[in-house]
């Protein structure tokens, strides 16, 4: 609200220095519109230099200084030709115009090759925090786990969200489908907590990059930028990051590693739900989704049972255990975590 005031306050004081001092021959209210445009106009610019990074921003401020130096020393072999003194001065003006011009865009367009490291501590406060920043992808965000491992600590640095990924949440959360707007607004919940949460520091940024449509992309690019990692749950955008070579977090990946470790041997109770692909198995879950395949427990379906673990198989989409239940065949008490179970068979 300050720089609104700020910036209101620049262009009265321009309009009225321009009503009063009426430049350029104006009169009245035409300078004083002139004074109110150059001022909207400064804003703007104001606006564009506020989103560059600071290497782009240092490298525009020496790349324009340089133009103004090089377009001295043109002026002065101009100010000695045998020219007139109206054409000499346009010629000047271009001159000075078109190296500050060029100087300001090769200087922006370079500056991510600056390194500011190497001028000391000056700018030690803006790479660490945008290294460790985080870029969330649509599905994380309406996964919702990212909210629990953040305010845990698990993950630190400020939560990165664009604001192409808001408008892809916003037009699921406006979908006619109803699974698919479900899963929207629970995105936007999730974001509006991760925000409430005084230990989550979540900011959305403008950036964007019209010339991709791909919003994997897009995201992509944005961590490129950033240098930041992205976070997902999203298999194919996991690979492709590692070939433009984006570091990424797999919330996924944190899951399956933070599974316990079952080995050959060990005594566990699990709720058979249905029947095997095989004869006489039967299936049971987890809490944490994994399926446990029972052999000769086609008859305990809808029972608890206790079984001994044979083997555990890691695929590519998950763990599964095998395991036997013990000789007499006896059910076990229900365990707690049955109704998870049922849960997730569902």
């Amino acid at each position: 609200m300050d720089l609104v005031l700020v910036r209101l306050l620049f262009v009265v004081l321009l309009s009225s220095v321009c009503y009063f001092l009426q430049p350029f021959g104006a009169k009245g209210w035409e300078a004083a519109l002139g004074g109110a445009l150059a001022a909207a106009a400064v804003i703007v610019f104001e606006f564009r230099v506020r989103a560059l990074t600071l290497r782009r921003l240092i490298g525009a401020v020496a790349g324009s200084v340089l133009g103004i130096f090089g377009a001295a020393l043109f002026c002065l072999v101009l100010r000695s030709a045998p020219l007139s003194p109206s054409t000499s001065a346009v010629l000047q003006i271009f001159v000075l115009l078109l190296m500050t011009y060029v100087g300001l865009l090769v200087g922006a367009s370079k500056g991510d090759l600056l390194n500011p490291a190497a001028l000391g501590n000056l700018f030690a406060g803006e790479r660490p925090s945008r290294k460790s920043a985080k870029v969330l992808d649509t599905s994380v965000i309406i996964d919702g786990r990212i909210a629990d491992i953040a305010e845990a600590g698990f993950i630190d640095g400020m939560m990165v969200v664009p604001e192409f990924v808001l408008r892809e949440l916003q037009v699921v959360a406006d979908s006619t489908d109803g699974s698919k707007r479900q899963r929207g607004r629970r995105g936007l919940d999730m974001l509006q907590r991760m925000q409430s949460s005084p230990n989550i520091q979540v900011q959305i940024v403008p950036d964007d990059f019209p010339s991709i449509r791909e919003v994997d992309l897009k995201l992509l690019e944005l961590a490129k930028k950033w240098e930041a990692k992205v976070v997902t749950n999203d298999f194919n955008l996991n690979k492709v990051a590692h070939l433009h070579r984006v570091e990424v977090l797999n919330i996924n990946d944190l899951a399956n590693a933070l599974k316990p470790v079952v080995l050959p041997g060990e005594k566990m109770h699990v709720l058979i739900l249905k029947e095997g692909k095989e004869y006489n198995q039967g299936v049971g879950y987890l809490d944490d989704g994994t399926m446990v395949v029972v052999d000769h427990a086609r008859k305990m379906i809808g029972r608890a049972v206790e079984i001994s673990v044979t083997s555990v198989l890691q695929t590519a989409s998950g763990k599964m255990i095998f395991g036997k239940m013990d000789e007499n065949g006896k059910g076990a008490p229900e365990p707690a975590k049955s109704t998870g179970a049922v849960e997730m068979a569902r």
